[in-house]
């Protein structure tokens, strides 16, 4: 199926992987891309030798091309930017706007360039900055999340662009793809999809968690970093709603340490990626603390499994997701629903002689 996104970037299939942390790595990117869908590798929870060696492994392991997502606000942007143009990387993804200086940079480069959004206004700015196509999600998405559906922000943003547009939030089947495409999107991306597949790292205990979840198990709460954050409802999130502000700090510095370690960053430096994070929100410094350490929230689940200690971010569809096909088995299934459903709309157009 060809559509702008599958031209602009080359792959087969209007499917993108999104990029997330400690789930995306190399071996869910690759299999993504081998199935001729767009892997996109997630960086932010990577040093920069940790991320030069993943796009490598990447490369190694499929010749179809994936992508890295990258945090426009994090302070060695610049140097993960030139990793991206050094290694040949054929898309770079931001889960934030970037500035007008890296699109330029990038695209210089022959990179492309595909921001993420969750307002119209955003997607207009990046568009005018000269960005190649604009991935939007609406509130069914997981992670960081607006409060707008997709179904009334998509089209939103297809009447505001000329460029391709990407949709996320809420998609996990054939049937999705269509409806995106007919509201004007180029393709979907799909997060919490892609994460229960038989190729993702995630530990089978807590992809047990995702499968048993439905869809009122899914939540949003403001608890871990201040910001709108939809994932599954468990005890640790219902405690840090419950935390008094004095305990909220000390288990947000405990955690931040402990990601200071692992990432190398220095105080200073995750400090400034917390005030970065707050988009004017008026967030305490316990909130500030964990903005800049959610990472290792994520980590404690995604990589150790513990999630009695860690979040599980997860869009709306975790609730409709029973089983873990591969990454092939999913495109595969996807495109072949999508067409299907596609020959049905023409072969009731030709009973009814439209």
């Amino acid at each position: 199926m060809e559509t702008a996104l599958t031209r602009l970037v080359g792959v087969r299939h209007p499917i993108v992987q999104t990029g997330m942390g400690w789930v995306a790595g190399p071996r869910l990117v690759s299999a993504t891309a081998n199935a001729g869908a767009l892997g996109i590798l997630a960086s932010a929870t990577m040093t920069l030798d940790q991320l030069r060696n993943s796009v490598r492994e990447v490369g190694s392991r499929t010749d179809q091309p994936f992508g890295v997502n990258l945090r426009a606000d994090a302070g060695d942007a610049g140097d993960r930017v030139r990793i991206v143009i050094d290694e040949g990387v054929r898309v770079a993804s931001f889960a934030l706007a970037p500035s007008r200086e890296l699109i330029a940079e990038l695209k210089d480069a022959g990179v492309v360039v595909i921001p993420s959004v969750g307002a119209r206004r955003h997607a207009e700015k990046v568009a005018a900055w000269g960005a190649d196509a604009v991935l939007v999600q609406g509130g069914e998405g997981g992670g960081h999340t607006g409060e707008v559906a997709t179904t009334v922000l998509l089209p939103q943003v297809v009447d505001a662009v000329d460029i391709p547009v990407v949709a996320a939030g809420g998609f996990h089947d054939g049937r999705g793809l269509v409806a995106a495409l007919a509201y004007g999107a180029a393709g979907i991306a799909m997060g919490t999809r892609f994460l229960l597949t038989s190729d993702s790292t995630v530990p089978d205990a807590v992809k047990a968690k995702y499968l048993a979840a439905t869809v009122k198990d899914v939540t949003v709460t403001t608890a871990v970093d201040g910001l709108p954050h939809r994932m599954l409802r468990t005890d640790l999130v219902s405690s840090l709603e419950k935390s008094g502000r004095t305990k909220a700090l000390v288990q947000a510095a405990r955690r931040a340490a402990g990601f200071r370690k692992l990432s190398g960053l220095s105080w200073p430096q995750m400090i400034r990626d917390g005030l970065a994070m707050k988009h004017g929100k008026d967030l305490s410094w316990s909130q500030v603390l964990l903005a800049a350490n959610a990472p290792m929230l994520l980590r404690a689940s995604m990589v150790e499994g513990r999630t009695d200690l860690g979040v599980m971010a997860a869009g709306q569809v975790a609730g409709v997701i029973d089983e873990l096909p591969s990454c092939a088995q999913l495109v595969e299934r996807i495109m072949v629903q999508a067409e299907a459903v596609i020959s049905g709309f023409s072969a009731l157009s030709d009973r009814e002689g439209v």
